[in-house]
């Protein structure tokens, strides 16, 4: 990817390569994929070799480069990359039950309203990073009380010499279990 001036980078090469694992690893097989907060596509390029992918991202610089990168490199599959801000504009229920699985990875200030927007949906898989501890709580909350399950959660030493972490977590449609009525019951 051609970096256009002032864009965001991982913090260390080793780190984003670990994040990109757990989040490959995470989404599977998974056929039809929305990277949400895709900045220049460090998910949505790797993930694209073997599934349909649909990159968002507020930054229009970055939605272009990722384009370039994307048209250069034979055998990907990125559909959409969309300049769209996220935060006043999130894909609503329906755009989402179009996948199936979705990875956001937004900044500090973490993806309410996308979260708000993915409980509504018909997702079964979802795979949120996240460099901030508090406003993935607040997110996975937001999920969890939408009948998400929370699978496993991966602290990740990105930012040497610091206490922060980025982390890469899983969430899973919980299923209800069918209650057969009895004819007595009735």
């Amino acid at each position: 990817v051609a970096l256009p001036p002032g864009s965001f980078l991982q913090a260390t090469t080793a780190g984003e390569e670990e994040i990109a694992r757990h989040v490959s690893a995470a989404v599977g097989g998974a056929k039809r994929v929305a990277d949400l907060f895709c900045g220049l596509g460090a998910f949505a390029l790797r993930l694209s070799a073997h599934a349909r992918v649909c990159a968002y991202d507020n930054d229009v610089e970055a939605i272009a480069a990722l384009t370039e990168a994307a048209r250069a490199k034979a055998g990907m599959r990125l559909a959409i990359a969309e300049a769209r801000d996220l935060f006043r504009k999130p894909l609503d229920a329906k755009e989402l039950s179009e996948f199936d699985a979705v990875v956001f990875d937004p900044p500090r200030a973490g993806a309410a309203a996308q979260a708000e927007q993915l409980v509504k949906s018909s997702v079964d898989k979802i795979v949120a990073v996240s460099c901030d501890a508090h406003s993935f709580a607040r997110d996975a909350g937001i999920l969890i009380a939408g009948g998400y399950a929370l699978g496993e959660v991966t602290p990740i030493d990105q930012f040497r010499f610091s206490p922060h972490v980025e982390l890469v977590a899983t969430f899973s449609r919980m299923r209800r279990p069918i209650r057969k009525r009895s004819l007595l019951s009735r």
